[in-house]
């Protein structure tokens, strides 16, 4: 599934193809979003901002499409009317004169008022946006601190949308290796210096993967090793998809392990 980088960037390809295009057709597969194709249609974008891994497109009649990509979503931006070779099934479509902004795949699709947004059965629920540029390290330190998710092992609380939207699988790993903090811990377990670097590790290194196009390593090792030839899998992470491989810090083989299903990965040495 998309984590919060990729969603932003994703809006952002969105926003430059359609804000202050006027919509020229719109399409829904699904049946009962099929009247708002009329009445979406000749209204402009004014909009696109995500939530976590939603995407909300404004428009100019207070009406928002709601969308969630889950696991198979995914947008695409093309010349108007220019569809692609694909297997996958298209579920919106927001064209204009000169582009197209389609969606593949995803079935969470909803038209919301701009009033709903606030009482969203999903969005209302989520925690603070780790890309959110307003939120600060103080407040999701305090985060950490309350009293329903203090005792939440890491490997599961940074899943949790309700406790930070926009991080997952890969985020996860690199969030507690940066903060220097073993995933099996909790947040009681840690002292307040450790919950100030995951706090600050939380925001720094998903907006580092947003405007990196998703690389978490340190910038200026992953430029070296790129120019050394290796792979982008090589030194695009930390840890991340790297089971039995060094350590960057300190040589020791990073290790792969398993927490409802889904992996992660640590340094057994630099993560305590």
């Amino acid at each position: 599934m998309p984590e919060g980088p990729e969603i932003r960037q994703a809006a952002d390809a969105i926003a430059k193809a359609v804000v202050d295009r006027p919509v020229t057709e719109l399409f829904f597969a699904f049946e009962h979003l099929k009247p708002y194709e009329s009445k979406l249609t000749g209204t402009v974008v004014t909009d696109v901002q995500t939530k976590g891994k939603a995407i909300l497109l404004h428009f100019n009649n207070q009406l928002c499409i709601y969308s969630h990509n889950q696991l198979y979503g995914k947008w695409l931006v093309r010349k108007a009317y220019s569809y692609p070779k694909t297997n996958r099934q298209l579920r919106l479509a927001i064209h204009n004169k000169q582009n197209s902004a389609l969606l593949y795949s995803a079935s969470d699709i909803e038209v919301i008022s701009e009033a709903q947004i606030a009482t969203h059965r999903f969005l209302s629920q989520l925690g603070p946006d780790v890309l959110d540029r307003s939120v600060t390290v103080e407040q999701v330190s305090e985060r950490f601190q309350e009293q329903r998710f203090r005792r939440r092992l890491f490997t599961s609380l940074l899943l949790n949308q309700h406790f930070l939207c926009g991080l997952g699988n890969y985020l996860r790993s690199e969030v507690l290796f940066v903060a220097r903090v073993h995933p099996e811990r909790r947040p009681v377990d840690c002292h307040p210096d450790q919950i100030t670097r995951l706090a600050a590790a939380v925001l720094s290194v998903t907006y580092q993967s947003y405007i990196t196009g998703g690389i978490t390593n340190d910038i200026e090792l992953a430029k070296q090793l790129r120019q050394q030839g290796y792979n982008r899998s090589e030194y695009r992470h930390y840890v991340f998809n790297r089971q039995g491989r060094p350590c960057f810090i300190c040589s020791t083989a990073i290790v792969k392990a398993v927490s409802g299903g889904r992996r992660y990965y640590y340094c057994p040495v630099c993560q305590i």
